[in-house]
């Protein structure tokens, strides 16, 4: 910039030879010097204001978008950072075979207070047990006057609690978002979910965890983020499991009966298609566990898994397969069936005198004890003890629920030849009606081992080979027999060939012996019985059949008409479409008027 000279030489010599006063033009070069001065500080001023109204606009605009942003978003709650290690929250579902939710998350809130903020401590207290009928007043008024710093009011509340302990509206009672699990069908499969509680808890979050059944089996799964949310995929249907709950109930009453259990299993794969003990209870409000002396009086106990019984003669099977498998007879081969058997100081008997003789076909159609011991004389202790053990009768089941180890068989500690021969007809070894169904379904399959399962396969387990081919369809066809012609009978379901046996056990006390009118029955089935797609086991636990004159406990007339039902129902639901015989024109005949 050029500084402009107030007092220019040329300028004032001109002035004074003018006769003009030189001081004004050095008073008019000042101005004009200031009015530049003036103009550069302006134009500054006005660059700044510009920049300046610029920022403020750009920020505006920001602040409108965000704005707008935010008013088309869902609202949602603010969360405070925490320190530590962080709660695991996101649990992942459970769904049937279908993708049916069984399990989920539900979202909700916990109720805690903080005393020294509370400005109305006993009216507060007063209040809440208005909406909280459950919660103890006077404790409530202690907890709030007395030194705690802290306390859980209520791990769970609903919206319209929540609604309400706000309208109370002191600073000191505050709400800690929650993550439950909700079972939205309720009773349903109780005893394979379990249920789940709280672990690690704090105020802004919680730790879900299982406590039972496939819950507490697969939690670590089910927590883990890195499967990011994947459900676990059982292997039940729920209308099936629906189904059989709803006609066991309805069975187990009808039969007067104390409890009772139902499994339906795939022969092929293991799966368990459905499964239900009863009495059950709610997961969403599970009960405490048992206090009694007997645990099934609990309904928390799963008597499909944990319950061992003597399950009499439908263990017979076994004996007949195994003989069979060892060539030492057929179907057709005569067996002593003339009684009573003496042996030793014990007295074996069947139901019915049967005659000297029968084949070993009737010996499991007319269900006979003594037919039965003879056939495992021929076995022999050491290999009935292999076979069985084949079959994964001597072992807890390994089903994917933490009760399966409690559910161990009940073997003698003594194997002698008496063992041997109870055994054969099911006395003297105890074992769970899940046992029963896995060692059927080995039988039934073409003869290969399965295990059960409680997550959906892809395909048949194809294990270890436990009797021939051949033996199998004999077994088949047996069992058909008993159904068509034996004490199962009242089992035919019309079009979908059922077969099976039955089985009735004395009770045994707790102090020993047994119980002179108290059995557990049980009716092991399959069906359709050429070709074996599914395997039926159902308990009753001290039933009586009560239409007749005299009470009956029999399986044949309290498990076998429950059961049949049963199938009538689930068979349809699973695809299965009856086979009917389709008339000929041999069977028409033609008539005039």
């Amino acid at each position: 910039m050029i500084r402009r000279p107030l007092r220019p030489l040329a300028h004032i010599l001109k002035a004074r030879a003018q006769g003009e006063n030189p001081e004004a033009i050095e008073k008019e070069n000042i101005r004009i010097r200031h009015e530049e001065m003036r103009d550069r500080a302006r134009t500054r001023a006005e660059a700044r204001l510009l920049v300046l109204g610029g920022i403020f606009l750009i920020a505006f605009c920001m602040i409108g978008v965000e704005m707008a942003m935010l008013a088309g978003s869902e609202p949602e709650e603010p969360r405070a950072a925490a320190s530590g290690s962080p709660i695991i929250g996101q649990r992942a579902d459970i769904t049937d075979r279908n993708g049916r939710i069984l399990a989920t998350n539900l979202e909700t809130h916990a109720l805690y207070a903080q005393p020294p903020e509370m400005i109305d401590p006993v009216g507060s207290a007063q209040q809440l047990a208005a909406i909280f009928p459950e919660l103890d007043e006077d404790r409530l008024i202690r907890d709030f006057t007395g030194d705690r710093k802290f306390l859980w009011v209520r791990r769970q509340i609903s919206p319209e609690q929540m609604q309400a302990v706000h309208d109370i509206g002191d600073p000191g009672l505050l709400f800690g978002p929650r993550e439950m699990r909700l079972y939205p069908n309720g009773a349903l499969a109780a005893h394979i979910l379990g249920g789940a509680s709280y672990g690690r808890e704090g105020v802004d979050s919680a730790e879900v965890i299982g406590v039972a059944g496939v819950e507490k089996y697969f939690d670590s799964y089910l927590r883990d983020p890195a499967n990011e949310g994947a459900p676990l995929e059982l292997s039940i249907d729920v209308t099936a499991q629906a189904a059989l709950e709803q006609v066991l109930d309805g069975g187990m009453t009808l039969m007067n009966a104390k409890g009772a259990a139902a499994i339906l299993m795939d022969v092929h794969t293991g799966e368990i298609i459905a499964m239900a003990s009863l009495p059950d209870f709610d997961p969403n409000n599970r009960p405490p566990a048992a206090t009694s002396v007997d645990p099934s009086d609990n309904p928390l106990f799963n008597r499909a898994v944990q319950g061992v019984y003597e399950l009499g003669s439908v263990f017979k099977i076994f004996a007949v397969a195994q003989a069979l498998n060892l060539g030492l007879l057929n179907a057709d081969t005569m067996v002593e069936t003339a009684g009573p058997m003496i042996w030793g100081r014990f007295r074996i008997n069947d139901f019915h005198n049967y005659g000297a003789q029968l084949s070993v076909t009737d010996v499991i159609v007319k269900s006979s004890n003594i037919g039965t011991a003879h056939i495992a004389l021929m076995i022999g202790v050491e290999r009935q003890q292999a076979f069985l053990r084949s079959l994964g009768l001597l072992a807890p089941t390994t089903v994917e629920m933490v009760e399966a180890p409690t559910g161990a068989p009940l073997v003698p500690r003594n194997w002698s030849e008496i063992s041997l021969l109870t055994i054969s007809y099911g006395h003297g070894l105890s074992s769970s009606p899940l046992h029963l169904a896995s060692a059927y379904a080995s039988l039934v399959n073409g003869g290969t081992r399965v295990t059960p399962t409680l997550v959906r396969q892809d395909g048949p387990q194809n294990g270890e080979r436990i009797v021939s081919d051949a033996v199998s369809a004999e077994v088949r066809s047996m069992l058909r027999a008993v159904v068509t012609r034996g004490t199962a009978s009242f089992g035919e379901v019309e079009g979908y060939e059922v077969g099976g046996k039955t089985g009735t056990a004395d009770k045994p006390r707790p102090n020993g012996g047994y119980y002179d009118e108290k059995v557990i029955s049980t009716f092991a089935g399959v069906f359709p019985a050429s070709d074996p797609k599914y395997v039926l086991v159902l308990t009753l636990d001290e039933p009586v059949e009560t239409s007749g004159s005299e009470p009956r406990r029999t399986a044949g007339w309290t498990a076998v008409p429950v059961a049949a039902e049963l199938i009538r129902r689930v068979a349809p639901l699973m695809g299965l479409r009856p086979q009917v015989e389709i008339a000929t024109l041999d069977d028409v005949s033609i008539t005039s008027n």
